[in-house]
């Protein structure tokens, strides 16, 4: 992996934020303290930090027919590694929103499936069909 990204978002309980991500996605722990949380998604840094209730305001937008989140965020997988996450949190009942296929036949074409953490934040995940496609 050339670069890495970091994202920052509010969340209401560190602990339970802590433990979907760890239990549920095999995330590491980075650093932390009292009121944040550094989480290794997949090579990337995702910064919790600690607040009271916040709102975004969740517009919906369509793509291949299927109505999908504006705000989201999520992680590229090769195929395997997208396949065995797929399958471990499809065994957890009503943790997967939905699993899609995109621009079927298509430059582009890929599969996702989406969850909902404890915070409300919905997190894609995506594998593609030929992966040198990811930005054509």
């Amino acid at each position: 992996m050339e670069t890495q990204f970091h994202l920052s978002l509010p969340c209401l309980s560190i602990a339970k934020t802590t433990a979907f991500y760890t239990n549920m996605l095999d995330a590491k722990v980075g650093r932390s303290a009292q009121n944040w949380v550094d989480i290794d998604l997949f090579g990337h840094q995702i910064t919790f930090t600690k607040c009271g209730p916040f709102n975004f305001e969740f517009k919906n937008y369509t793509f291949g027919g299927q109505v999908l989140p504006s705000f989201h965020f999520g992680v590229i997988l090769d195929r395997r590694l997208w396949k065995v996450l797929f399958e471990k949190l499809n065994q957890k009942n009503g943790l997967l929103q939905s699993e899609l296929d995109f621009l079927l036949g298509k430059t582009g074409e890929h599969q996702s499936f989406f969850i909902k953490d404890p915070n409300g934040y919905t997190v894609e995940f995506k594998c593609f069909t030929n992966p040198e496609e990811i930005f054509k």
